[in-house]
């Protein structure tokens, strides 16, 4: 399948799903009855891409037992008008919107929205402190986080959307001050970042040791640009930062991310989606050895859906994770597709 029917997201990171391509490829579902909490979506309707409850409803009815949901940070329905700072508000009081929605039991059993995470800037130091306020009092009680994502990278390939982003984000003293507000009131922090990015958030959550922290997308292994083509290289240089974050008691990590084309896989662009099998050899590797370094209650398999839905299914993602979980113990799959997740948002399900 050409490069042209498989259109990049404006960020370029991913492809875009295409539901009559995803429908060329079914398969049955594995371990049905497991109870999953999928800890990392996005909502959003926008540049002619929409994906709303109506459309996460379907993706979890397609056969797996997902039993809520934690919605993250993607910039949709920001306020348009009002204090600049306080915009990103209107993110918490839509998916609070979501979340009451299927509290109805009108779209599933699955608690959409259980937990939110959205974003505040923290280069407002000190400032930050009354925005996330206004946040914990638009969520409804379920408000958990922001991200405020670091990736940056020279290379425009790589970087996308943000490359004009600033470089060292993490590391910056005003950043630094708002990211200080955020133990104090019990959230969270998920950092989204490119893996050559990995030692500066590990030197913030060392510097920060009460904050909560989650590793969003395996630490973003990328496998364009500069490394396209370097793939056993990248992934030694990958895994030493991995390693090493792992020894940050406040550190968890996301094991998903995995399926948009950041990774150098070209899944998009063949005639017809990958089964599970093909995607659980591709991401063994990056998926295992985060789990060996950060041990299964300090890691959660995540959708990341709709972006990765550009290179397969909820059926196949969640099923490709089964399969690299196989060998686990029965407590070991549980903390790696609920409990984890449901512990590091405090969710009740």
């Amino acid at each position: 399948m050409a490069a042209s029917s498989a259109p990049m997201s404006k960020s370029g990171l991913y492809a875009d799903p295409r539901s009559d391509w995803l429908a060329l490829y079914n398969e049955e579902i594995i371990d049905a009855a497991r109870p999953i909490v999928d800890p990392h979506h996005h909502l959003w309707d926008r540049g002619g891409q929409r994906y709303l409850i109506e459309e996460m409803a379907a993706d979890v009815a397609s056969g797996h037992n997902i039993v809520a949901t934690v919605y993250v940070d993607c910039r949709s329905m920001y306020r348009a008008t009002g204090a600049e700072a306080f915009r990103p508000v209107g993110e918490v009081e839509f998916a609070d919107g979501i979340a009451a929605m299927s509290a109805s039991g009108g779209y599933g059993k699955a608690q959409i929205c259980a937990g939110i995470v959205s974003h505040v800037n923290l280069l407002l130091g000190d400032a930050a402190k009354p925005v996330l306020e206004a946040e914990i009092a638009a969520g409804g009680g379920r408000f958990r986080g922001i991200r405020h994502s670091s990736a940056w990278d020279a290379d425009a390939d790589i970087a996308g959307m943000y490359a004009t982003r600033p470089q060292g984000l993490l590391r910056d003293p005003a950043f630094r001050k708002g990211f200080a507000c955020l133990a104090p009131l019990n959230l969270s922090f998920d950092a989204w970042l490119f893996h050559p990015q990995i030692g500066e958030l590990a030197d913030l959550a060392r510097a920060f040791p009460d904050t909560k922290i989650v590793l969003d997308h395996c630490g973003g292994p990328v496998g364009l640009g500069r490394f396209a083509g370097r793939r056993e290289e990248t992934f030694a240089l990958w895994k030493a930062s991995i390693l090493d974050i792992a020894q940050c008691p406040n550190v968890v990590v996301k094991l998903g991310g995995l399926a948009m084309r950041l990774l150098g896989y070209d899944f998009h662009e063949r005639p017809r989606p990958p089964s599970s099998e093909e995607l659980a050899a591709a991401w063994r590797p990056y998926i295992e050895t985060c789990i060996q370094a950060f041990g299964t209650k300090r890691a959660m398999f995540e959708s990341n859906f709709p972006p990765d839905k550009g290179q397969c299914s909820y059926q196949v993602i969640f099923n490709a994770f089964k399969r690299i979980a196989t060998s686990c113990s029965e407590d070991e799959k549980t903390a790696l597709f609920s409990k984890t997740a449901a512990d590091f948002y405090r969710l009740e399900i």
